[in-house]
């Protein structure tokens, strides 16, 4: 067993966890969102954030509403739900997540189940600790485009290329959003009201979003 902890989140890492042993965890925990399961064929993660981790989440997900507003495409947030696929032994619970091309597949649906229904566009994850089990497999596994990666000090847009993510110049399921003005409201988020903050990403959006 491996632990880790933070100001922002504790994480446990177990080794040698059935998949059986996953999926009673997940229905013993039922509707909470915490803690956090994370799974990898044997490797199991459990994550327990701090209101310093969610409100990250939070903000990032207001963030991603604004800009879809503006550029006027339907974004259907469906937070941490549980992704999860038996046959290839994986599963995860991002901090926030997004169908934007997908949306309307998924709009209204009470539940998603991944080996009928395709992956989130976007996933966001924040990790202010070194995260104990590297995610990107995962989602990379179940066919997840786009992530979104807060360490603590930078937000960095990933973009699924061949099997691996790459860093991005920009988003792809946001366009003219770039890592650096992402970092920016991040940071932000921490010192603004949220009243202004919200002004001032529209503000950015008005001015910088074409087409």
């Amino acid at each position: 067993m491996e632990t880790v902890e933070s100001r922002a989140e504790q994480r446990v890492l177990l080794h040698n966890i059935s998949w059986e042993t996953y999926e009673r965890l997940l229905d013993e925990r039922g509707d909470s969102r915490a803690p956090r399961l994370a799974y990898d064929r044997g490797d199991l993660e459990i994550m327990s954030p701090s209101s310093e981790h969610e409100s990250v989440a939070y903000f990032v997900g207001l963030l991603v509403a604004v800009l879809a507003e503006e550029m006027r495409v339907n974004a259907y947030g469906v937070g941490s739900t549980t992704y999860r696929r038996g046959d290839i032994g994986r599963g995860f619970e991002p901090d926030a997540s997004f169908y934007i091309r997908n949306e309307e597949r998924i709009r209204g649906k009470p539940r998603i189940d991944l080996t009928m229904d395709p992956p989130p566009d976007l996933v966001v994850e924040v990790d202010i600790t070194s995260p104990s089990l590297d995610k990107f497999p995962i989602y990379a596994r179940l066919g997840v485009h786009e992530v979104w990666r807060y360490d603590g000090t930078r937000a960095t847009i990933f973009l699924l290329e061949e099997g691996e993510y790459v860093e991005a110049g920009e988003s792809v399921a946001l366009p003219s959003l770039t890592s650096d003005v992402l970092t920016h409201f991040v940071e932000e988020s921490t010192s603004l009201g949220s009243t202004d903050w919200l002004r001032r990403v529209r503000e950015w959006a008005r001015g910088n979003i074409t087409g």
